[in-house]
């Protein structure tokens, strides 16, 4: 098994930007504002022979503020699960008190712990250094997180007692986005199907900045399931870290192979639950969606809601959709049966002689359109390609296929094949006359002689 290494400390101490070093990523927020990062964030990475998991934690704060205590669970949540532990200082800001208070408490956890000590570019490093050993860890370790100096020094202690360890674990079978309006509740699901308190939940639009990776396993098979931050209106996203969020849902999308789209039953459907559908399509993403917040609602709130999403996510038909209450569980359990499925269409082998056959009887049954008083004749198909999957149609004057017949070609091929779930990319290859564009040697003497 890796080890587990979680970076505990202070807010803005620098713990996102050496996880993101770490993991050659930038999978944490970094920024100069402190309690950027409010859950625990998972990465892998990779230092010398040795593979290990890195927690990136949102600070330690021993202050009265609800969401402050959150973020301060939720890292020495990460502090629990870890092998060992990176206790990150400042020495810029030097010895705090709630430093002495934070290490009173990772004592009593009975963990390997390393002292770095972080930002001392340009410090006199000798005097720094004789400032924290009365912490009692043993030799401080400088380091410069944002340039890498004495990084691997560190890791090479902290690490030092841990076996070699295999990547083999890096795949970690299907990546589950769960996307969103701010609000939805897509950080009260992810808990739900965890079953336990894994992401901040707080009752305030954006609680989520950072996109989440959080492995699992179910039912002997692993998992990844990514909690992103809710996407705003473009006219509302002002503050850099909100446009951040944005950019990280996308990544989210792009890193998934399958998509919880999440709606408000509480809410309208919105143009932006669309867009962000859309641009999961557009990315050739497996998709379930997903209704939050349907407890209670009456049955003609129930009728518009559907009416609602029919009308304006038309384009999502191909999708399974679920109608659940995060917060109290109601049909949970039918999601992840859900996912398989979609993976599973997104994913699966279609022999050339079974797709042929579905496009003969396809035109059989409704001819394809004459143009130009001739007609095009689609003659055989085979697979592109997987998640999701690319259908070839080879024939004659297929580039001028009008969309209507296209969309009931996608249809045929969806239903004979049971590819509920996930998106089909249909690409038409019309033969190619190879005397298109020449004149034969008669005509051109005809045209000499002229």
């Amino acid at each position: 098994m890796k080890p587990v290494i979680a970076l505990v400390g202070q807010p803005n101490v620098g713990k996102s930007t050496l996880f993101n070093r770490l993991t050659r990523s930038r999978d944490a927020l970094v920024d100069d504002q402190p309690g950027i990062t409010r859950d625990r964030i998972y990465g892998n990475a990779r230092y010398s022979d040795k593979s290990f998991i890195i927690i990136d934690t949102g600070g330690l704060d021993d202050g009265t503020d609800p969401l402050r205590s959150m973020m301060s669970k939720q890292s020495w949540d990460a502090a629990d699960e870890a092998d060992a532990i990176i206790f990150l200082v400042d020495g810029r800001a030097g010895l705090s008190s709630l430093d002495d208070r934070i290490l009173v408490r990772l004592r009593k956890l009975g963990k390997r712990v390393s002292l770095a000590v972080n930002k001392i570019e340009g410090l006199d490093t000798d005097q720094l250094m004789s400032d924290f050993y009365a912490l009692g860890l043993g030799k401080p370790l400088p380091i410069s997180s944002a340039h890498g100096q004495g990084v691997s020094v560190l890791m090479s202690k902290v690490l030092n007692d841990f076996p070699e360890s295999s990547d083999k674990d890096e795949d970690s079978g299907p990546v589950i986005a769960v996307i969103g309006r701010p609000n939805a509740g897509k950080s009260t699901l992810i808990n739900a199907l965890l079953g336990e308190q894994r992401v901040v939940v707080f009752d305030r639009p954006g609680t989520t900045r950072d996109s989440i990776k959080i492995p699992f396993e179910r039912k002997g098979k692993d998992y990844t399931l990514i909690d992103t931050a809710g996407v705003r209106r473009r006219g509302k996203v002002d503050e850099k870290i909100e446009k951040f969020s944005v950019i990280k849902t996308l990544q989210a999308i792009d890193q998934a192979n399958v998509v919880l789209m999440m709606l408000d039953a509480q809410r309208e459907i919105s143009d932006q639950d669309a867009t962000l559908a859309s641009y999961a399509i557009e990315q050739g993403k497996a998709m379930v969606v997903i209704v939050n917040k349907w407890d209670g609602l009456s049955p003609d709130k129930r009728l518009r809601i559907k009416d609602d999403i029919d009308r304006k996510l038309i384009f999502l038909q191909f999708a399974e959709l679920i109608y659940i209450s995060a917060l109290h569980g109601t049909a949970v359990g039918s999601i992840f049966p859900a996912v398989e499925r979609a993976h599973d269409a997104a994913m699966k082998d279609l022999p050339t002689s079974f797709l042929t056959r579905i496009l003969e009887k396809a035109v059989e049954k409704t001819p394809p359109p004459m143009i130009s008083g001739r007609r095009m004749k689609p003659k055989f198909a085979h697979q592109g390609g997987h998640n999701p999957p690319v259908i070839v149609i080879h024939g004659n004057q297929l580039n001028k296929l009008p969309g209507s017949y296209r969309r009931y070609l996608i249809n045929t091929f969806r239903k004979a094949a049971k590819l509920q779930g996930t998106p089909i990319r249909l690409e038409l290859r019309a033969g190619v006359n190879p005397y298109e564009g020449r004149t034969s040697g008669r005509t051109r003497k005809r045209m000499k002689k002229h």
